[in-house]
């Protein structure tokens, strides 16, 4: 059965003076566990790999990974078990002081901690050789989840939205944006709102799609991928105070923030109509809470 998340108008001051209409496309409210995109990631690759009947999945992430976390949870609910490979062997010892791993614990995951060389070459043929040593078989499940299949369910994002100029997403590592560009109509754009610092993503999405109606922003990633700064915390309150949608601070939270300050340097013409797509990512939130209170810094309301 097809899954459709509903459309959240925004009603603030600058939209209505600036003559912008926003939605939020809550797909955040997909599943309680498995949220956003990761529910449209994982949807193809479970099928993959029980027709396969491969009884477990392998998969990939840091410490406060939403993958990792959705892929504990869409393994116990479908009695796959998963694999979780995690970035920094520091972490071997104290994974039970960080909620996103306690919580794919929890659901049955099982960890590998690997140092951040081995994780940098974790495509090599000599490390996935190594892992299937370890392991026996497994469903290889990329980083961030993106792969043909995951695109394939990232298409399933747009529904019936054919009435917006502007498809707005934040990215990661590159999926979901590709499947909603391969979803849009003639004359509608995407701008993508990039988590990561650097111009890789460009090369990376273009595997996956052959259209050209789209364009990265990197000027709102707060100095790189985790990196949070008082007043993108600020924004994210008061943007939840105002609405009643809470953002995460890794993704939507930044991607919202350059969408309104766009708005607010009259990067828009009056009258677009722009369709931005919430990829949930909220359970991160608990754990950059616990490390905004190591550092003495405000703390985002839950």
């Amino acid at each position: 059965m097809e899954v459709i998340s509903k459309n959240q108008e925004i009603q603030l001051k600058l939209l209505q003076d600036k003559k912008i209409s926003l939605y939020i496309k809550r797909e955040d409210l997909l599943h309680p566990f498995i949220s956003g995109n990761k529910y449209r990631k994982l949807k193809y690759n479970l099928i993959e790999a029980k027709t396969k009947n491969i009884k477990s999945i392998l998969t990939y992430g840091g410490a406060y990974s939403n993958h990792i976390a959705a892929t504990a949870y869409a393994g116990k609910e479908n009695n796959i078990q998963t694999i979780g490979i995690i970035r920094g062997e520091e972490l071997a010892h104290k994974w039970q002081e960080n909620p996103t791993l306690r919580f794919a614990a929890s659901n049955g995951m099982q960890f590998k901690f690997v140092s951040r060389e081995v994780y940098r070459n974790k495509l090599s043929d000599l490390t996935l050789q190594n892992l299937k040593n370890e392991f026996g078989q497994f469903y290889d499940l990329p980083e961030g989840g993106t792969n043909e299949l995951a695109i394939k369910g990232c298409e399933e994002i747009l529904n019936n939205d054919k009435n917006f100029d502007i498809i707005c997403t934040a990215v990661g590592t590159g999926g979901t944006i590709a499947g909603i560009i391969n979803s849009t109509i003639e004359n509608q754009k995407v701008i993508g709102f990039p988590a990561l610092k650097g111009d890789f993503l460009k090369k990376d999405i273009c595997k996956f799609t052959d259209k050209y109606n789209w364009s990265l922003n990197t000027d709102y990633n707060f100095g790189g991928y985790g990196k949070v700064s008082e007043e993108l915390i600020k924004f994210i309150n008061d943007f939840k105070f105002q609405t009643e949608i809470p953002l995460d601070p890794i993704y939507t939270g930044k991607m919202m923030y350059g969408i309104l300050d766009l708005v607010k340097k009259g990067y828009f013409k009056p009258g677009t109509k722009i369709l931005v797509i919430h990829t949930g990512g909220l359970q991160g939130i608990s754990g950059m809470n616990t490390i905004l209170k190591k550092k003495n810094l405000p703390l985002l309301l839950l």
